[in-house]
């Protein structure tokens, strides 16, 4: 389910992410496989053509929340597999991304703020001359329905699945979230025009120190090849008044193969799904949402076999954030995805979802569900610091260690087995069955404790 909100009047449009591709996909869950004709006030030759089912489907269509029901579907925007979109605060600018590889970002722009029935419709193409875009038409159907081929045509930039948007101080940013083996989609692409941008250079370099002396445009053959499983995915940020599309913050840390649950590191970011920004205080935060699209290469702990999604905040007065700067505010049952995170206007509550959890869970951890976590405005008034609130956070848990900071000796509430990292993450000492731990062997500084059981704490050793 794809959803958009807007920033200047709260309208809501929505649409289905899975695309269809034939009436045989859609067996078992509609009924009515009749061809459609369409009815609409689109400018173009829309009104009046009739079109298979399945083209019906994954199209934006507005709603009126208040009724619960549809006011018109955009066929303006073309026919995509949405997964989300932003509209800024001129009331005239949509952005919105695909999820497929793959995938196109593309604008379209209002000839009237707040009438998005007609205006022009454009597919991101980075190595555009001028401004980095490519117009389509926005009145024809063939154009619609084939947007993604007709996008690529014209050399459009492919991503790798671009799922939630969300903007803020003049920038777009959106989850770009990955998937294992990319084979030949980008090939496929490429073979009818498509592009690779350049924002993929760093984190495949990240990965391959091999490629350390090869020219960008080498790295971007070796994606192009296949040779990159994209595991974790990154958000990416689209600044309008560059034009150009950076990497803002790579998932990760890689692994190779999992590690186990006492050597898993105490933050770890795989495939960002949801995205929005809670400003409470006058201060912005980023919400990102995990969809694990895998177990494997650190995704979870090794044994773990199940998904375990996490939602983050972010704090963006960070220049250049990086996974240490993510806070965890929640996790969802194994199975289910979180997403669809929103604060409210008064920056207090957050609202997220649990959808699908493992039907094996224990009730009531089988069943999707809303939750909400309250108190944004006076937690984030109290503290300086998203290190502070993760210390507040941790506090709050009935593992207690004592005393904090510690020069010789460290005492627990219970009998526990820990590892202890130093503030680069390297393990330093793993203990099994103790309720105390002798520290006097250590250097000054800071350090992570975290039990098997995955319950993380911050020391200071002095």
């Amino acid at each position: 389910m794809a959803v958009i909100t807007s920033l200047a009047d709260g309208r809501i449009w929505t649409a289905e992410e899975w695309f269809r591709t034939s009436n045989a996909s859609l067996r078992g869950e509609v009924r009515d496989l009749e061809p459609w004709t369409i009815s609409t006030d689109i400018p173009g030759n829309f009104a009046g053509q009739t079109i298979e089912k399945y083209e019906n489907f994954n199209w934006m269509v507005e709603i009126d929340p208040r009724e619960a029901v549809a006011i018109r579907k955009q066929y303006n925007w073309g026919r995509q597999p949405f997964e989300g979109g932003v509209i800024t605060e001129d009331n005239r600018t949509v952005y919105v991304g695909g999820d497929a590889t793959p995938g196109i970002f593309t604008k379209f722009v209002a000839d009237t703020p707040g009438d998005f029935r007609s205006g022009r419709l454009f597919a991101y193409k980075h190595d555009a001359p001028g401004e980095p875009w490519v117009e389509l038409s926005s009145t024809d159907l063939n154009v619609a329905l084939n947007f993604a081929e007709e996008a690529l045509t014209l050399g459009a930039t492919m991503f790798n699945r671009l799922e939630w948007l969300t903007f803020h101080d003049g920038k777009i940013y959106m989850s770009e979230t990955g998937r294992d083996n990319l084979g030949t989609r980008f090939q496929n692409g490429a073979a009818l025009g498509g592009t690779l941008d350049y924002h993929w250079v760093e984190p495949v370099r990240e990965r391959h120190p091999e490629l350390a002396e090869k020219t960008d445009d080498q790295v971007l053959d070796f994606v192009m090849a296949g040779f990159f499983n994209d595991y974790y995915g990154r958000i990416l940020e689209y600044d309008p008044a560059t034009g150009l599309v950076t990497t803002f913050l790579n998932g990760g840390p890689f692994f190779e193969s999992s590690p186990a649950v006492n050597e898993y590191p105490y933050k770890h970011m795989s495939n960002p799904d949801g995205l929005n920004i809670l400003m409470t205080n006058g201060k912005p935060y980023m919400l990102i949402c995990e969809d694990l699209n895998g177990t494997s290469n650190g995704r979870v702990p090794a044994g773990i076999g199940n998904r375990t999604c996490e939602l983050f905040l972010l704090d963006l007065s960070i220049d250049d954030p990086s996974v240490d700067d993510l806070v965890r505010i929640a996790i969802t049952p194994l199975g289910s995805e979180v997403t669809g995170a929103i604060a409210t206007p008064d920056g207090k509550t957050i609202l997220a979802n649990s959808q699908h959890p493992s039907t094996s869970n224990p009730f009531p951890y089988n069943n999707s569900l809303t939750f909400a976590i309250t108190g944004w405005d006076e937690a984030i008034t109290a503290i300086t610091s998203l290190e502070d609130l993760q210390d507040q956070l941790e506090g709050s848990l009935d593992f207690q260690v004592w005393p904090n900071p510690v020069s010789r000796k460290l005492n627990f509430n219970q009998i526990i087995d820990a590892a202890l990292y130093d503030n680069h993450g390297r393990r330093i000492k793993v203990f099994r069955a103790k309720k105390s731990l002798d520290v006097s062997d250590l250097q000054p500084g800071a350090y992570f404790l975290k039990t098997a059981e995955g319950e993380g704490r911050k020391l200071i050793i002095q």
